[in-house]
C-alpha cells in the first residue's frame, strides 16, 4: 500500500507550495517545492469541517487556490461536496452544500433535539434554508475558475457541469452533456492542459495510454493532475503512483520525491477503535497479528523493547518517528510510555493496584522515598542499523491479566544493490506484494495485486510502500510479593525485550 495515492495537484507559486489530493487516503498534502510536506489537510474519510488533524473528507478531488485569501478551495467527491481550507487558519469548512454544516455538525442543536427543547421556529426556518440534494451535485472531480468570481466543478466522466459563486457558495446553473461543457469552458480546458504542450510526446508514449474524454482534446482526464510551479510542470501520474517534475527550459524529467513521511502520521486504517479489543474473543478479531508473545511477570513497571527486523531486500525511507507510533493497554496494565513522570511515580498504575496502595496507605502510612530508575529512552525510536528498528514502551502492571498492543508503520521500499542490472519487474511485484499482503490473501488477490503494480512503467524499486508493525504482548501478572513484616508489598521493576522478524 502505497503512502500517496497522487490523484489531483494544484500550486500556489508566491509560497512554492503544492497540494496533492491523496484521494484513496481521503486527504490533501501540503509540501514545499523540494518535495518535504509542511502540512495535511483532513484525517480520514467522512464528512465534517473543523481544524485540519480532526476534518473529514471523502475523496477529495481537483482543487484551486486562491492567493488573495490564502485559501484552497476542492472538490470533495465522494460527499459531493466543494469544501474551503483556510491554511492561515488551518480549517475547514464547507462551502456547498451550505446546510451540511449547520445541521450535521451542531452538537448543541442534537441535544436540544434529542431532549425535546428545540424551538419550532428555528425548526421552520431552518427547513426554509437551503436543502441539500445530493444529485444536484454529484460525484464531482474537476474544478476550474473563470476571469470572474465563478466556479466551473465538472464530474469525472465530463458529462455534467456546475456553476456556482464563489461568494455565495450557492450553484447558479447545472449543464449536461460534453459539447454543452467544450461550448461554456473550452477556454479554461485548454489553458490547463496547454500545460502538457510543454512536455514532450514522448513521455506520454512511455505511459499507458490516456483516454480522451473530451472529443478533440487529448489527455483531458489529466485536467486536475497537471499544474506548474515556479519553472517546471509538476504532473501526477495516477498508474505508475508517482509524481513527474518537468524542467521548462530542458525538457529534463525527475521524479518528484516526497520527504518527511513520518508527518503523515499512522494512517487512519490503521488504529483500530479500542471496543474492537474488547468485544472479539480473545482481543484479536480478525486483524492480521505479526506477532505474540506471553511474559509472566510480578506486578511493577513493565518496560518492554521491542526490536523489528527488516529483510535484508528491503530499506526504510526515512527513520521510524513516534507520530507513526500507536501504544495501547488494556486489562490490568496503564501504558506510560509518553507521561513525563511516569518514571517516577507507580501512581499510574491500573485500577487494582492502586486498590493495593490504598489499602496499604490507610493501614500504616509510609515516607516517600525516591527510586531510581534506569533510562530507558522510552521516548526515542532510533533505528539500531540498516535492519533493525527499535521501538520501547512502559506500563504498570497489576496482578491479573493484560495485553499491550503497539502499532507502527514503516515507510519502505525494495533495496536497489550496487552494480546490478534492473533485474525481473514481475520478481519485484511478486516480492512486494508478498511484503504487504497476508497470509490470508489467496491467489487471485495476489495476481490482481501484482498486475496493479506490473502497470507502473518505472522502476519498481522506486516505489514507496507502507509496511504495517503489528505487536502484541500478553503479560500474567503474579501477587504481590511480601516484605518481610508480612504486611508491605513490593513493586519489581521487569525489563522484557521482544523481537520481530520479517
Amino acid at each position: 500500500m502505497s503512502p500517496l495515492f497522487r490523484g489531483c495537484v494544484s500550486a500556489d507559486d508566491s509560497l512554492n507550495r503544492l497540494f496533492f489530493s491523496d484521494c484513496n487516503h481521503h486527504r490533501i498534502v501540503i509540501s514545499d517545492d523540494n518535495g518535504e510536506i509542511l502540512d495535511c489537510i483532513g484525517s480520514s474519510p467522512g464528512f465534517e469541517d473543523g481544524d485540519f488533524g480532526s476534518a473529514k473528507l471523502g475523496r477529495p478531488a481537483g482543487s484551486y487556490y486562491h492567493a488573495e485569501e490564502d485559501c484552497l478551495y476542492f472538490v470533495d467527491s465522494e460527499n459531493h461536496a466543494i469544501r474551503k481550507a483556510d491554511l492561515g487558519g488551518r480549517l475547514v469548512e464547507t462551502l456547498y452544500p451550505a446546510t451540511a454544516s449547520s445541521k450535521r455538525f451542531h452538537l448543541w442543536n442534537w441535544i436540544r433535539n434529542k431532549l425535546g427543547l428545540e424551538n419550532s421556529e428555528e425548526t421552520n426556518a431552518e427547513e426554509t434554508y437551503e436543502v441539500f440534494d445530493s444529485e444536484s451535485l454529484y460525484f464531482p472531480w474537476y474544478l476550474l475558475k473563470s476571469v470572474d468570481d465563478t466556479l466551473y466543478i465538472i464530474d469525472r466522466s465530463f458529462q455534467t457541469l456546475w456553476t456556482m459563486d464563489i461568494g455565495s457558495g450557492k450553484i447558479d446553473e447545472v449543464y449536461k452533456g460534453s459539447s454543452t461543457i467544450l461550448e461554456i469552458c473550452r477556454q479554461q480546458i485548454t489553458e490547463n492542459l496547454s500545460i502538457l504542450d510543454q512536455v514532450p510526446s514522448d513521455w506520454f508514449k512511455h505511459q499507458n495510454q490516456h483516454a480522451c474524454l473530451l472529443e478533440g482534446i487529448p489527455n483531458s482526464d489529466l485536467l486536475a493532475s497537471v499544474t506548474t510551479l515556479q519553472n517546471h510542470v509538476i504532473i501526477c501520474d495516477t498508474v505508475g503512483q508517482r509524481i513527474m517534475k518537468v524542467d521548462r527550459e530542458s525538457m529534463a524529467f525527475s521524479d518528484f520525491k516526497l520527504s518527511n513521511l513520518g508527518i503523515l502520521g499512522l494512517p487512519y486504517w490503521l488504529n483500530s477503535p479500542l471496543e474492537t479489543f474488547y468485544a472479539a474473543e480473545n482481543g484479536l478479531l480478525a486483524t492480521t497479528v505479526d506477532h505474540l508473545q506471553h511474559f509472566q511477570l510480578l506486578p511493577g513497571k513493565v518496560y518492554i523493547k521491542l526490536g523489528v527486523e527488516i529483510s535484508a531486500d528491503v530499506e526504510l525511507v526515512e527513520p521510524l518517528q513516534e507520530s507513526c507510533i500507536w501504544r495501547q493497554a488494556r486489562g490490568s496494565a496503564t501504558e506510560i510510555s509518553g507521561i513525563d513522570d511516569g518514571l517516577g511515580s507507580i501512581d499510574k498504575a491500573g485500577v487494582a493496584q492502586q486498590w493495593y496502595d490504598e489499602l496499604d496507605d490507610l493501614a500504616a502510612p509510609k515516607p516517600k522515598t525516591e527510586m531510581v530508575v534506569e533510562d530507558y529512552n522510552l521516548n526515542n525510536n532510533l533505528v539500531v542499523d540498516d535492519e533493525k528498528i527499535c521501538i520501547n514502551c512502559c506500563v504498570c502492571n497489576s496482578p491479573g491479566t493484560s495485553e499491550v498492543i503497539i502499532y507502527g508503520v514503516l515507510y519502505c521500499k525494495l533495496r536497489k544493490v550496487p552494480d546490478s542490472n534492473e533485474g525481473n519487474r514481475e520478481k519485484y511485484a511478486a516480492r512486494i506484494v508478498d511484503i504487504l499482503s497476508s497470509k490470508k490473501c489467496g491467489k487471485t488477490e495476489r495476481d490482481l495485486w501484482s498486475a496493479f503494480l506490473l502497470q507502473s512503467k518505472g522502476d519498481l524499486r522506486d516505489l514507496v510502500f507502507m509496511k504495517p508493525v503489528h505487536i502484541r504482548v500478553r503479560l500474567s501478572t503474579l501477587d504481590h510479593p511480601k516484605a518481610d513484616n508480612g504486611r508491605d508489598i513490593i513493586s519489581t521493576d521487569s525489563s522484557i525485550e521482544v523481537k520481530k522478524t520479517d
